[in-house]
């Protein structure tokens, strides 16, 4: 079964930056679509960024231009750079397949990501 841990969230000013990571075990990882999502409370999870196998990024709206999303298919790990951070960012991040490609079927604890003065 696959398995999901994200790590690397915190509580950081705004204007801040933090680094996300995820290792992914159980799965022949090079081969999938991989995204980052997140859920503020009392909001629906949405998806901010999603990169392909072969490294074509794309990102919600508001995270434009502050946050990045990687990979290393060596170590089966996912990061997302999260610079410029506001208010509006905090929730809890997660990682998983990218939905548009392959069916979600487990999610991981995820990382608590603050941002407040």
């Amino acid at each position: 079964q696959v398995q999901f841990v994200e790590s690397g969230g915190g509580l950081v000013q705004p204007g801040g930056s933090l680094r996300l990571s995820c290792a992914a075990s159980g799965s022949i990882f090079s081969i999938y679509a991989m995204a980052w999502f997140r859920q503020a409370p009392g909001k629906q999870r949405e998806l901010v960024a999603a990169i392909t196998t072969g490294g074509s990024t794309r990102y919600v709206d508001s995270v434009k231009g502050r946050f990045t999303i990687s990979r290393d298919n060596a170590k089966n790990m996912v990061y997302l750079q999260l610079n410029s951070l506001q208010r509006e960012d905090t929730a809890v991040y997660y990682c998983n397949y990218d939905p548009r490609y392959t069916i979600i079927a487990y999610w991981g604890q995820g990382t608590q990501v603050t941002v407040s003065s």
